[in-house]
């Protein structure tokens, strides 16, 4: 395992963190803090610093063909206009919202938004999978997960990813670009899930696809990103200065900025005093570029 060298590129904490995004036309980052209610914007080059609060918590973030924001919320998917703030529902939540909320996704490939649920009580795989596309909501899937996380696709589009946070497991599928369809479930990597061990090394969160089809995954609780190949050879673990990362994703110029969001809500005070960096968005430097995210289309 090795450490790198970290820049705090926001130092407020964020109580969640999650979904960061890049966004080359601005050549911005875009994250949400989900217990915060917030969008967040940093232009990395200026510091320059925007935020969107929200009416119910937003969990994952696409930038559209017009370089604004659609955003999945527990109440539905909206849209965010970045330049007025207006924020227009786009399709309201098809689950009942008090007991589960939208919470990792990603576009695919062809410019549709794939969003997964959180089945908040946990105590049986009750979550789903939907895709947001040309406007209108389907469902995907339901059920064999609890806390859906972990969303990206291989560079040829033919494979997609998946992590269910809660059984630490990450799976990935056949997927067909054209149709939309994933099939063909299998195991890449299923984490030891005692939490009471010395060498537990945490949860699989939040993800990111390299140039090189390698799956960078945030561990949260395991203080660690680990980055895996395609047949699940453990290639690198990154030791963070925090025990809860969240989610990566590649930005900068040259998507060769790996950037880490992280939560604290609900860590101990010794926890926040031991790692003052937590909550807060971190990024180191990588010498493999990430994909370039797709936009999403209406």
């Amino acid at each position: 395992m090795k450490s790198e060298k970290f820049t705090v590129v926001h130092d407020e904490r964020m109580q969640v963190g999650e979904s960061p995004v890049w966004h080359p036309v601005e050549s911005a980052l875009y994250w949400v803090d989900i217990n915060g209610f917030t969008v967040h914007r940093l232009h990395p080059a200026s510091g320059k610093h925007s935020a969107w609060k929200m009416a119910t918590e937003p969990s994952a973030l696409a930038v559209d063909q017009d370089n604004n924001l659609v955003v999945a919320t527990r109440a539905g998917f909206v849209h965010l206009n970045t330049v007025t703030g207006e924020v227009e529902d786009l399709a309201p939540a098809p689950y009942d919202t008090t007991i589960m909320r939208f919470n990792d996704g990603r576009v695919d490939p062809a410019g549709r938004f794939w969003v997964g649920t959180m089945y908040e009580p946990r105590d049986q795989q009750k979550a789903e999978m939907y895709v947001f596309e040309g406007g209108k909501l389907r469902q995907a899937w339901a059920g064999g997960m609890t806390n859906s996380n972990g969303l990206a696709w291989s560079p040829d589009g033919k494979t997609m990813y998946h992590a269910d946070t809660t059984s630490h497991r990450v799976d990935c599928y056949d997927y067909d670009v054209a149709s939309g369809a994933a099939s063909n479930q299998r195991n890449l990597v299923a984490f030891a899930d005692d939490k009471k061990a010395p060498d537990y090394g945490g949860r699989p969160d939040g993800a990111a696809m390299d140039s090189e089809g390698n799956y960078w995954v945030a561990m949260y609780e395991g203080g660690r990103i680990v980055k895996l190949s395609p047949t699940s050879e453990l290639l690198a673990e990154i030791q963070l200065p925090l025990r809860c990362p969240t989610a990566v994703c590649f930005g900068g110029p040259d998507l060769r900025t790996l950037y880490v969001t992280s939560a604290s809500h609900g860590r101990s005070n010794a926890e926040l005093e031991q790692y003052p960096h937590t909550g807060k968005v971190l990024a180191f430097a990588v010498e493999v570029p990430g994909l370039e995210q797709p936009e999403y289309r209406a």
